[in-house]
């Protein structure tokens, strides 16, 4: 199978019963995950349910967490939605470090800072050494969290 026909995993092909009988479920049961917000499908322009493989996929695993698992419909949704923010989050750190790396030259690569005393942060040159503390010692200032 060539590239041009593969399907995108959020593409809404299958109708309910398709999706039912992929995931192993009634209709009605995804009717009644769609209400819940467990699993959103997208609408045709006349109201009808359309799911993706992605969609099917997460219908399996709402089914496994309530009957493998014993996890109510309330918990399996927080959870689906904890996995879901985790999953942005992960996708920005990508991002991000991407963004870092693409702007990092190898002179900048190894570069090293230090923090005077008035808090100005000045970059040293290879050898060299902080003005202050006197004593030499390296610190690190983490700030303090707040309960």
């Amino acid at each position: 199978m060539s590239l041009a026909h593969e399907l995108d995993e959020h593409a809404p092909v299958f109708v309910i019963s398709v999706a039912a009988e992929l995931s192993g479920m009634h209709p009605q049961t995804l009717r009644q995950y769609d209400r819940l917000g467990l699993v959103t499908p997208r609408r045709t322009s006349g109201r009808g349910r359309r799911y993706s493989a992605h969609d099917v996929r997460r219908l399996r695993q709402v089914q496994q967490l309530s009957q493998e698992e014993g996890i109510n419909l309330a918990g399996i949704k927080r959870i689906l939605e904890l996995e879901d923010q985790v999953r942005a989050m992960h996708e920005q750190l990508a991002s991000v470090q991407r963004a870092v790396q693409e702007r990092m030259t190898p002179e900048s690569a190894r570069r090293v800072f230090a923090a005077g005393s008035d808090g100005q942060v000045t970059p040293l040159r290879r050898g060299q050494r902080p003005a202050r503390p006197e004593s030499g010692a390296l610190v690190l200032w983490r700030p303090q969290r707040r309960s």
